[in-house]
């Protein structure tokens, strides 16, 4: 297995910079064992029985990208995931300007100061802020920015309406630092269309952290280390999932992070068991073509880069001649790619697709 494997040809105009409006007017590629379908996310109803649930993760983005100042010296610092009492792990550039001990002010708010307590390798850095964590939203909110993917090119920074864009119909609990981009195309409307369905909802929650951003070094993907991130499945979420199975009802993970959390609960059980157990602490998994997944029959998600872990994860999911040949089949009809692009749904089972929708949108 090599990273080349995972490659493909992406041009750069397919790469959406701006998401639809409504935001369940994006186009959908149905990819199914034996057929791929053009659809729209607003056809998810009906591609979906009475019975199945759908997993979403609810973690909410903060605006966890700072500029901060040590004397003369400026770093830019990524939070990337809370280890209680207001230490934070974070991606900082410029982090070789700082040693342990060192404060750090914070362009933009005289709420908080960071002090350095470690540098860890790679431009990572534990910060300490205090233990106020009220502090630390206030400081967020008046001079931290959303901290939007690299190939979402925003010169100036964030424009206003990325805060809301970059924001899923589920966001409730604060400490993601990259949006969940499958729940980026759920709408009011589409979610009451679900609920007549007889489609159920449960929530998990995974708290996206920086490492999403960084690209794989080296051509072995199994030496390809994830950063870890928090994740919690609760006891309530287990036995929907759990109740869901046993009426013959299917799993459909809406996106990679919600499927890597129930696979990561599931590991608990031993090699074989597909029983998704509650689950709350850090999870560095990592799903690689050759996993066994146990979890979920089905998975809503957007396009990915190539070469990326995500794009691995659903060539694991899908396989790798699927999944090359549908994003080639996206390419060719000039499908929108990447967070604020358009979706996909990756069965893993055979069932009957219907007709496109003709809403008119704005793309």
């Amino acid at each position: 297995m090599r990273a080349a494997d995972f490659d493909f040809a992406l041009p750069e105009r397919l790469i959406a910079q701006h998401p639809c409006r409504p935001r369940d007017a994006a186009r959908l590629l149905v990819v199914r064992p034996d057929a791929l379908d053009d659809a729209g996310v607003a056809d998810l109803p009906a591609l979906l029985a009475p019975g199945d649930l759908l997993v979403v993760n609810d973690t909410r983005v903060i605006p966890a990208r700072l500029r901060g100042r040590r004397g003369e010296a400026m770093v830019e610092i990524l939070l990337n995931r809370a280890e209680g009492d207001g230490t934070w792990q974070a991606l900082v550039r410029n982090a070789r300007r700082l040693r342990p001990g060192d404060r750090v002010a914070i362009v933009g708010t005289d709420a908080v100061t960071a002090t350095v307590l470690a540098r860890e390798g790679d431009g990572t850095v534990r910060l300490d802020f205090g233990p106020d964590p009220a502090r630390l939203a206030a400081a967020l909110a008046e001079a931290g920015e959303i901290p939007l993917p690299p190939y979402i090119q925003r010169p100036d920074g964030p424009l206003p309406e990325d805060a809301a864009d970059y924001q899923t119909a589920f966001a409730a609990r604060p400490g993601a630092v990259a949006a969940p981009t499958a729940s980026l195309h759920f709408t009011e409307a589409l979610l009451a269309a679900l609920e007549r369905r007889g489609v159920g909802r449960v929530s998990v929650t995974l708290h996206v952290g920086a490492g999403t951003f960084l690209p794989m070094r080296g051509e072995d993907p199994r030496a390809h280390r994830l950063h870890a991130e928090w994740g919690e499945v609760s006891a309530e979420a287990a036995a929907r999932i759990a109740a869901t199975r046993a009426a013959g009802g299917r799993i459909v993970a809406v996106g990679t992070t919600a499927l890597r959390l129930l696979e990561a609960a599931a590991e608990r059980t031993g090699p074989g068991n597909g029983e998704v157990r509650p689950f709350a602490g850090l999870t560095d998994i990592f799903l690689l073509p050759g996993h066994r997944f146990r979890t979920a029959d089905a998975l809503l998600t957007n396009f990915h880069l190539p070469r990326s872990t995500l794009f691995m994860l659903v060539c694991a999911f899908t396989g790798t001649a699927r999944m090359h040949a549908a994003y080639a089949h996206a390419v060719a009809r000039d499908y929108r790619f990447y967070s604020y692009g358009d979706a996909s749904l990756l069965f893993r089972d055979t069932a009957d697709v219907p007709g496109e929708t003709t809403e008119a949108a704005s793309c």
